[in-house]
């Protein structure tokens, strides 16, 4: 508090203040001496005003407060706020002086909890950063050439499909297994785990996507768990995380091998268009076109040269042209079988990899039996009568139960 103010007050001869002047002190003394702070309540009274600025009241079991929020500060705020929600608010203290009522200026708004969430998360990563899981020298590298990608998801939600259209329209013959997993809830923390070992213990494809849509810091928090990030850490296989929007960090994207600012950026990354390899097989006719053309040029001028010295050149010219012409037809031979026996190993390899295709032999009349725990049947010992099982058709997925076993 200002001396001037409290002289006035304890003056012999006091000053009489009106109320004008005596609420103006009032929040002078509360705005100097309290700075910004964080408080936790419950919300009552909440009013939207025509201006855009909300009115509330904060308040505990014993004590309540008025708030104010501004436009200027609430239209950042991305949730419906109501009666009865329970919230954290960062906030001034200071004095409505027109009715001389303290009250709250807010300046952010959040459900309660999320602070805690936040220091969880500080806390986990600063853990982890202690143990050199985010260095880029534990990270594998994500490999060329890419026959098989897992995707530990939902099986059901937009993110799968987006993945699986991308892939298919940049390289059909990548093959996309899927790891199905809840991505959200207390039950898909075991989920995620699971999925990820299942894929290591299988180990049949060359790099694994860790995928989810956006949503809250709530909805994506099961990969901020510790158990999760340290199973993506220590995948043997090459591990993506493409989790949420493009601003959304988690602590999976700390320890992933690569992060993906999104789920279909994860699937452009790892397919390389197939498009290019015959864009660069024609390239490299071209440029051996143009290098065998240059050679002749050469040879061309250097025949002129040797003529302007011959005395009687037309014989030799003769013989030389002879020569030039034989040599010129054994290149293009041998450039033609070269070209010819690339073409051949391109279409043998393109013909391999439809045969190699899983969807191929399904679409041949072969099915795929899977038990509950998404692993595929090879022997009919692995399973018991009445055993709830999948198969995988070429066209959808038939859910039966075991009524016989025949040993052959």
């Amino acid at each position: 508090m200002n001396t001037p103010i409290i002289n006035d007050f304890i003056s012999d001869e006091p000053k009489i203040f009106s109320v004008s002047e005596i609420n103006r002190l009032v929040k002078k003394v509360l705005t100097d001496n309290f700075d910004s702070v964080w408080i936790k309540g419950e919300i009552s009274n909440f009013t939207k005003a025509s201006s855009g600025h909300w009115y509330f009241t904060i308040k505990d079991n014993t004590s309540q407060v008025r708030c104010t929020m501004f436009r200027g500060k609430n239209n950042f705020v991305n949730w419906d706020v109501k009666d009865g929600d329970l919230v954290e608010i960062h906030c001034d203290i200071g004095l409505y002086e027109a009715r001389g009522e303290y009250q709250l200026n807010v300046n952010k708004i959040q459900k309660s909890g999320l602070g805690e969430l936040f220091e969880a998360f500080q806390l986990l990563k600063t853990k982890l950063k202690k143990e050199g899981l985010f260095e880029e020298k534990n990270k594998k590298s994500i490999p060329d050439n890419i026959k098989a990608i897992g995707v530990v998801s939902s099986e059901s939600g937009a993110v799968i499909k987006d993945i699986i259209s991308t892939i298919n329209r940049r390289n059909k013959y990548i093959n996309i297994i899927i790891y199905p997993t809840q991505v959200q809830g207390p039950a898909s923390l075991d989920n995620i785990i699971n999925a990820i070992e299942i894929a290591n213990t299988r180990n049949e494809v060359d790099v694994l996507v860790v995928a989810r849509g956006g949503g809250s810091i709530e909805d994506l928090w099961s990969f901020n768990d510790e158990r999760v990030v340290r199973a993506i850490a220590s995948s043997n296989i090459a591990t993506i995380s493409a989790i949420g929007h493009e601003t959304d960090f988690t602590i999976a994207d700390f320890v992933a091998d690569l992060r993906a600012p999104t789920p279909t950026a994860a699937a452009e990354i790892i397919s390389s268009e197939l498009s290019l390899f015959f864009e660069n097989l024609a390239s490299f006719q071209q440029d051996l076109f143009q290098i065998m053309q240059n050679k002749f040029y050469e040879i061309y001028q250097k025949i002129d040269q040797y003529e302007k010295r011959l005395l009687s050149p037309q014989e030799k010219i003769k013989t030389q042209n002879i020569l030039i012409e034989n040599f010129s037809k054994r290149i293009q031979t041998s450039m033609l079988r070269y070209l010819e026996i690339n073409q051949n190993k391109v279409e043998s390899l393109e013909q391999s990899l439809i045969l190699l295709n899983p969807n191929e032999i399904l679409s041949r009349g072969y099915s795929i039996a899977f038990n509950e725990n998404n692993k595929a049947i090879t022997n009919v010992e692995s399973v018991s009568l009445n055993d709830k099982i999948k198969i995988k058709l070429h066209h959808g997925l038939i859910n039966t139960s075991v009524t016989n076993k025949i040993n052959e």
